[in-house]
């Protein structure tokens, strides 16, 4: 039996779109290449260029804002063009030139500037690269092919802090160098998106879009998708920034050197759940994985809660990254399944839009919370919020079966008169 569902799984994976693996390891070097300038940018702006942290903080958070803005207008403009391999390729090419501007930077300004061209990059490619996959996967394996990207991305965002720890002790903290080094896999990714993936032609049925962000076109997309957004939105309160998980790490008083391993354990976790969690969703109820998805968080936020030990930490950061597999893929796959194919780019803008003010809001609201009651509280408070997505994702499932077992017995009311024929 063992061997059956190995042979099947083998399978899911050969049956998957060589385009789908291209975008995936583009996403691979992408992630590897900023996370290893990210894992030490910080350090470096403080450090090397005597920068504030405060200043540190604001530049961080203009450069999400920027993605997170951006994403909509590339969605919607990709769907309005139909090309969303254009938009995907110029998202990632910009990503990769910023990355020499760091190496070469006489100073702050420039390292701003690079930050910022970097996440419009990031926004600009976000949206069309996921409606993209979505247009490329065939209906029975999409799960599986939001899964496969998913945790070839999060082994990028694993590798790289990693890659960068290796380099700066074999150069003796040359942070140039290092920079220098990450430009490599950035022009790998840009090159790969632009030879590897061939965009479909847009199917004759599907009509012009016009104005995507018009109400007339955001009225197509319809109450089940956003079912998704809601849902997302409210998971997405529940889960703050992987911050905390480091900033628990400190708190139970693991030295500086070891903090980083609280992120290694949570991507192992993640990269090793999300392809087979989005395989399986092609087989199974996908409301239901979320669900286990959502209970693995709530485990996650409890035992970091009440835990004062290392292998609480990693218990608790594993647990977390086993939720982030069941659900991150999941939602980009069902925002796919619900969304009109020709408003797809709109869609996954919208989405990414709302679930990232979404996630700053609840960053800001674990913040205040560790300041005021310390990690317990804030854990606990995600816990609570863990339980109300629980609560609020079953009564709206109920309200779906009511409705269809309604729209069932209304079908059957109007064929009698036929059948009595």
């Amino acid at each position: 039996m063992a061997g059956t569902d190995a042979k099947g799984e083998m399978a899911h994976w050969r049956r998957l779109p060589g385009a789908i693996w291209a975008i995936g390891f583009v996403s691979l070097f992408m992630d590897i290449s900023s996370e290893m300038i990210h894992a030490v940018l910080p350090l470096y702006m403080v450090t090397v260029l005597g920068t504030s942290t405060l200043t540190v903080g604001i530049i961080e958070g203009i450069a999400e804002a920027t993605a997170a803005i951006t994403k909509v207008f590339s969605g919607a403009l990709s769907d309005w063009l139909g090309k969303r391999k254009l938009l995907a390729a110029l998202g990632y090419g910009l990503a990769a030139l910023t990355k020499p501007v760091f190496p070469l930077a006489p100073g702050v300004a420039w390292l701003i500037a690079a930050r910022f061209v970097d996440r419009i990059g990031k926004g600009i490619r976000g949206a069309p690269r996921d409606a993209l996959v979505a247009d490329l996967s065939p209906p029975e394996l999409r799960g599986a092919s939001f899964g496969l990207r998913q945790s070839l991305d999060t082994l990028g965002a694993l590798l790289g802090p990693l890659l960068t720890i290796v380099f700066m002790w074999a150069f003796s903290n040359d942070f140039t160098l290092v920079f220098w080094i990450a430009v490599i896999p950035a022009f790998v990714a840009a090159g790969l998106i632009i030879v590897a993936v061939k965009e479909p032609k847009r199917e004759a049925p599907l009509r012009k879009v016009h104005m995507p962000l018009g109400r007339r076109e955001l009225r197509r997309l319809s109450a089940s998708y956003w079912w998704v957004v809601a849902v997302a939105s409210a998971f997405t309160l529940a889960r703050f920034s992987e911050a905390f998980l480091v900033l628990k790490g400190q708190d139970i008083g693991l030295s500086l050197a070891l903090v980083p391993v609280v992120m290694v354990v949570m991507n192992v976790a993640y990269f090793l759940s999300a392809y087979p969690v989005g395989a399986l969703s092609d087989r199974m109820s996908r409301a239901r994985l979320l669900v286990i998805g959502l209970v693995l968080l709530l485990a996650a936020d409890l035992v970091l809660a009440f835990s004062s030990s290392l292998t609480g930490l990693v218990l608790g950061a594993a647990l977390w990254g086993l939720h982030m597999g069941f659900t991150q893929g999941l939602l980009a796959t069902l925002v796919a399944d619900t969304a009109p194919a020709e408003l797809r780019g709109t869609a996954f803008g919208v989405f990414n839009l709302i679930t990232g003010v979404v996630l700053l809001a609840a960053s800001v609201i674990a913040g205040l919370l560790w300041d005021a009651t310390g990690p317990r509280g804030t854990f606990l408070a995600g816990a609570g919020f863990t339980l109300m997505t629980l609560a609020g994702l079953a009564l709206l499932e109920a309200r779906r079966r009511r409705n269809a077992n309604g729209a069932a017995t209304s079908t059957e009311g109007e064929q009698a008169p036929e059948n009595s024929r």
